[in-house]
């Protein structure tokens, strides 16, 4: 058992059941330290508890932001986050990661969740997709509707369309969100039939994560704006029961450790 201060419930809503699978079968499995990471406030608890699911073997945080706390999260916008960031350097990168796509959706509209410095959308604007944005950082949504991209600054689930999407990408976002389940049922709804998912994240189940953990220099543990460590195994298996099927698995070069997966929305 790991020792220390519990958190308040004023700063997360306190998962009181594994938020995949709903057992509440879990056990305290690590424990991180904050006050190093780039958003950090001192407002906030120093500390981020880990949990595993005794049934479906998920990796989860002991709670999730309440609107006040994230709000202080969300007041520092990380440089490489920002609408242009690093644009050429960055293109190369999303090209690669549109290529993955293009055997299974060349055309149509493209939303991108979470669409950090717009590197993904510009990239895919210029492949022949109609980009459309959704970020909660209202700077990122302004400065990216100013390039010509439909883009808005408020929660999925607040938004409806006017038009069904033949990709919608998620880089680096589930593992961001309280209920990756409610996510991926909305997402599905707004997506053509043979749509592709397009999404990213750290894989801890992967050796690099492994050898990471041994030297005890894995950054995972201290990421303050993640709610979850998928494995592949259990990323595979989220998709399936909300209709997806995954087709292709990559290496992703945005961030350390991560795995891209595109997967096929069942008919």
């Amino acid at each position: 058992m790991f020792q220390g201060v519990e958190q308040s419930d004023s700063e997360r809503h306190l998962y009181e059941a594994c938020p995949l699978c709903a057992s509440k079968s879990f056990q305290r499995f690590a424990q991180g330290d904050c006050t190093n990471h780039p958003s950090y406030d001192p407002v906030l608890f120093p500390y981020i508890y880990w949990h595993k699911c005794d049934d479906c073997h998920h990796i989860f945080t002991d709670g999730y932001f309440t609107d006040e706390a994230a709000e202080i999260v969300f007041r520092k916008t990380q440089d490489n986050q920002r609408v242009g960031y690093n644009f050429e350097a960055n293109r190369y990168v999303s090209a690669e990661m549109i290529e993955k796509v293009l055997p299974y959706r060349d055309k149509g509209h493209w939303l991108d969740i979470g669409f950090g410095n717009g590197s993904l959308l510009l990239t895919a604007q210029e492949y022949g997709f109609s980009p459309v944005g959704v970020d909660l950082r209202g700077e990122s949504v302004a400065l990216i509707k100013q390039l010509g991209v439909e883009a808005y600054h408020d929660k999925l689930e607040h938004l409806t369309f006017d038009k069904s999407f033949a990709v919608v990408s998620m880089m680096d976002v589930l593992e961001h969100v309280p209920y990756p389940n409610d996510m991926l049922a909305q997402v599905g709804h707004l997506m053509e039939p043979g749509g592709v998912l397009f999404v990213s994240m750290p894989n801890c189940e992967s050796s690099v994560w492994h050898q990471l953990n041994a030297n005890n220099v894995n950054p995972y543990w201290n990421e303050m704006e993640h709610y979850h460590n998928f494995s592949r195994q259990r990323l595979y298996a989220l998709l399936e029961d909300h209709g997806f099927m995954p087709v292709r698995y990559g290496i992703s070069k945005r961030y350390r450790v991560c795995m891209e997966v595109v997967a096929v929305k069942k008919p």
